[in-house]
């Protein structure tokens, strides 16, 4: 399904991926968890190459661009077999709910108005915005927008959604409604990686967990593995670490 190996890439001085090979496999609920500045979200955008990989080869369903010889056509080829949801909904302001929706399958898949649009309908009821298809982004709360990104980047039929901390803009109240959108879409056996930091989440919705740590993979495994019996003591560390995060009362 996704296959990544030998992934650099650095930001002037800064290096952020240190060779890092990855597989995930159809079917997957890849979870990458690690403290921040590890390279997860860096590394989960050079899958679909809105980053560039400096060196590696980054595969989809068996179509491959090396980040050293990658073309135009190639990088548009292999964005069009993922689909991304961001962290800020990156929504299109000056359209409605279900324009956002349609304007892919419209733009990208070529499909006429009235088969986007009824496509487009069918997922916003899925993820429960059906009464706020005539709506702009700015009258939605962060959940809803999240929700609408949700449906764009199902709507596109991906071979993979690649999730960046989609719920680490939102206001409290509103995470457990976007979390339960994506757990119901894992239980379609869709393929997903998703970069978050609520390992509660990442422990019920994952089949797999990597750990992340100074842009290397530190321990990968199941959910059991890494978040309950992990072997690395950084991984211990970090998890020991939230375990114990002190609460503040005001």
């Amino acid at each position: 399904m996704i296959v990544l190996k030998n992934i650099h890439k650095s930001f002037k001085n800064n290096t952020v991926l240190k060779g890092v090979d990855l597989e995930v496999n159809k079917g997957d609920v890849l979870v990458i968890i690690g403290p921040s500045g590890s390279g997860k979200t860096t590394l989960l955008r050079c899958m679909n190459y809105l980053e560039k990989p400096d060196q590696g080869i980054v595969s989809i369903d068996g179509f491959s661009v090396d980040g050293k010889h990658a073309s135009k056509k190639d990088i548009l080829t292999l964005r069009r077999m993922s689909a991304m949801v961001f962290q800020h909904y990156n929504l299109f302001k000056n359209k409605t709910v279900l324009e956002n929706v349609m304007e892919g399958l419209i733009v990208s898949k070529k499909m006429n108005k009235t088969e986007a649009k009824e496509i487009s309908t069918g997922l916003l009821k899925k993820v429960g915005l059906e009464e706020k298809l005539n709506e702009y982004p700015a009258q939605l709360s962060g959940g809803q927008q999240q929700r609408v990104g949700i449906a764009r980047a199902l709507a596109l039929n991906p071979s993979v959604i690649l999730f960046d901390e989609p719920t680490s803009a939102l206001d409290p109240e509103m995470v457990g409604e976007v979390l339960a959108i994506i757990k119901d879409i894992a239980k379609e056996g869709i393929t997903m990686v998703i970069v978050t930091h609520e390992i509660d989440f990442a422990r019920e919705v994952a089949n797999r967990v990597v750990f992340m740590d100074g842009g290397v993979i530190v321990e990968q495994g199941t959910p059991k593995e890494v978040l309950v019996h992990p072997t690395q003591e950084r991984t211990k560390q970090f998890l020991r670490r939230l375990v114990h995060e002190p609460e503040y009362t005001i």
